[in-house]
């Protein structure tokens, strides 16, 4: 079971490199990093565990978080309704198309991987398509839209060696560029 000490900090040399592409069929080790990474969103958004195990609470983790230099990552949190979860473990993720519009969480973003908090808008784009492998093998094609393609898009940076702070206008943190969609 992977906890917070299992997750790298905010300075580790991994979080800045450009993960590895994963060898298909996926191996048994890949496949149990993977799973792993979905039982810690599900573990750190359950109240007991939570706090019998002391995790922060995520919607998305990437394989260089845990210090696996790998393109796995998975995000997983109820929908915009608050009645389904929206689950995916994505290994090999491209962003195949993207929307112009660009969108933002008006709290900013926050990360596992970083302890302290860190203000300032983080534009990205409204939709993105993406084209990746699921831990079976299967190539899929999803489209994400709002909170969901915010999500994928830091997770997605990870796995680039970017940082959601990397995006944030060091002059202007707190100003929406023209344009820009705040979500809810």
């Amino acid at each position: 079971m992977l906890t917070m000490t299992d997750i790298i900090r905010d300075g580790h040399p991994t979080l800045r490199e450009k993960a590895q592409e994963v060898a298909l069929p996926i191996s048994a080790d890949d496949k149990k990093t993977i799973d792993e990474m979905l039982e810690f969103l599900k573990n750190s958004q359950d109240e007991k565990m939570a706090a019998k195990y002391k995790l922060r609470s995520g919607v998305g983790i990437a394989a260089p978080q845990i210090n696996i230099s790998k393109r796995m990552l998975v995000i997983h949190f109820y929908d915009d309704q608050k009645d389904t979860y929206v689950t995916h473990q994505l290994i090999n993720p491209k962003i195949v198309s993207h929307s112009v519009e660009m969108a933002y969480l008006p709290q900013g973003e926050g990360c596992l991987s970083v302890d302290e908090n860190i203000p300032g808008l983080v534009h990205r784009y409204a939709r993105v398509t993406v084209s990746a492998f699921t831990p079976d093998g299967e190539q899929v094609k999803h489209r994400f839209n709002g909170f969901t393609a915010i999500v994928l898009q830091h997770e997605l940076d990870h796995l680039n060696g970017v940082m959601f702070y990397d995006h944030i206008d060091k002059k202007d943190p707190l100003t929406p560029k023209p344009g820009a969609i705040e979500l809810k």
